[in-house]
């Protein structure tokens, strides 16, 4: 489960946030997740939960937004919006997508006191 891991570093991104600007707790954590990340959302939760235990994140909120991906259609050349890159494009139906974006995951927030 690489969601362990990736949540794992998101601890350490905070507390590396809080040496730079101390804080007394992590109230949430606001995550974007592309939907081509090839990221399990509740693998993530349940990873989260597991690695925040003990830490200044502890009980916060994960709020995850899923922005869809963006591909350009070898076919017919369109850019489009996809959910899964097995997706056919919805101008053609060509299924030999590039993918262009909806792959990463950032920090877009915390929400600390």
């Amino acid at each position: 489960m690489h969601e362990l891991s990736l949540c794992m570093e998101l601890i350490r991104v905070i507390e590396e946030q809080n040496r730079r600007q101390p804080f007394r707790r992590v109230r949430a954590v606001r995550l974007a997740v592309g939907a081509l990340a090839g990221v399990e959302i509740e693998a993530l939760r349940f990873g989260f939960t597991v690695a925040a235990q003990g830490t200044l994140a502890e009980n916060a909120v994960l709020e995850i937004e899923q922005p869809a991906g963006q591909a350009v259609c070898l076919d017919c050349g369109a850019v489009v919006e996809v959910r899964n890159r097995e997706d056919p494009c919805p101008r053609c139906g060509g299924y030999f997508p590039q993918v262009r974006g909806g792959t990463d995951l950032r920090v877009v927030e915390l929400e600390v006191e």
